[in-house]
């Protein structure tokens, strides 16, 4: 019993100078790298999931071109979310134009131990009915399609960030940074392509019962301050996955900043998580997987669901 437990100590022991000396060298193989080569190379990891550096504030978005654009959107993506970690307040606006059915949507939240906002621009192929907007797959805009979005991010600690670009899908995520849905303030600015457009826009957020006071208009271009969210019931379920995700998404951020020590800026950061715990690394952006997931349990509950008569 004591020869057992001396061989675990052991291991302990081998185990822990074998990975403070390869923290070491990597500590050291990233002071070696000046900024422009550690952007670049951040850059370079996080292109194939989507997403882009923006070094001068130390956040990730999205880019035009992100593979997230053939999956679309559709509501379950959102009921989902919290399953894997993402804990959102969102605030989806459904408008007809131009023959179609267009969604424009704002979320701010948790995503992992990425702390951010989003505002996606979809559309159906034909007028939907409010009944079908649960089931309907919306499609990302096209290039001709493209809105000028833009929008400011406050944390309660008063630090804030500003994007603009005309885009189908803007976002900003902060990695390391953990927050509550309701502690991020979002101000979003939509600039459309006519006033029929932003009309029927408008009409859509007050037939979603967003108040008046909370969004603005100035020539073709609406503000929506996002700051609180409509109070919406989630079932008992969906209560436990958000605070259970939150519990975790703490944990693993401060996690995050105790891996990546001694560093402080972002880029400093995520190299060290890259070198040092690469499957960790991939966690940090692991949508792909959540999409994929997504379809997946879809389809098991249509089937489940024609089995039982419901559809």
């Amino acid at each position: 019993m004591y020869f057992f437990l001396l061989i675990l100590l052991l291991i302990a022991l081998f185990c822990s100078i074998f990975f403070r000396w390869r923290k070491k060298k990597i500590v050291c193989r990233i002071q070696c790298m000046d900024k422009c080569q550690k952007c670049c190379k951040v850059d370079e990891l996080v292109k194939p999931f989507g997403y882009c550096y923006h070094d001068r504030y130390g956040f990730f978005s999205s880019t035009l071109d992100a593979w997230q654009r053939e999956a679309g959107y559709t509501w379950f993506y959102d009921y989902m979310a919290p399953r894997f970690q993402m804990v959102f307040d969102a605030l989806p606006v459904y408008f007809d134009y131009d023959g179609r059915t267009w969604l424009i949507e704002f979320w701010k939240g948790q995503y992992g131990i990425n702390a951010g906002a989003e505002i996606g621009v979809y559309h159906a192929d034909r007028i939907v009915p409010k009944a079908e907007y649960r089931t309907t797959l919306f499609a990302a805009a096209s290039d001709e399609e493209l809105q000028n979005l833009s929008f400011v991010l406050c944390g309660e600690d008063g630090n804030c960030v500003q994007i603009s670009q005309c885009h189908w899908w803007l976002t900003a995520f902060f990695t390391g940074y953990f927050a509550w849905p309701q502690e991020l303030g979002m101000k979003a600015a939509v600039r459309f392509l006519d006033r029929r457009m932003q009309c029927a826009f408008i009409n859509g957020l007050r037939g979603a019962g967003y108040p008046e006071q909370n969004f603005s208009v100035n020539g073709c271009c609406v503000t929506v301050n996002f700051a609180c969210a409509q109070k919406v019931h989630y079932k008992l379920r969906t209560r436990f996955w958000r605070r259970f995700s939150q519990w975790k998404n703490k944990i693993f951020c401060r996690l995050y900043l105790w891996v990546t020590r001694p560093f402080q800026c972002t880029e400093d950061r995520v190299l060290c998580l890259y070198y040092f715990l690469p499957f960790a690394f991939r966690k940090l952006f692991r949508m792909r997987r959540f999409h994929k997931r997504c379809h997946r349990n879809k389809r098991c509950c249509q089937k489940k669901c024609c089995r039982k008569g419901r559809l």
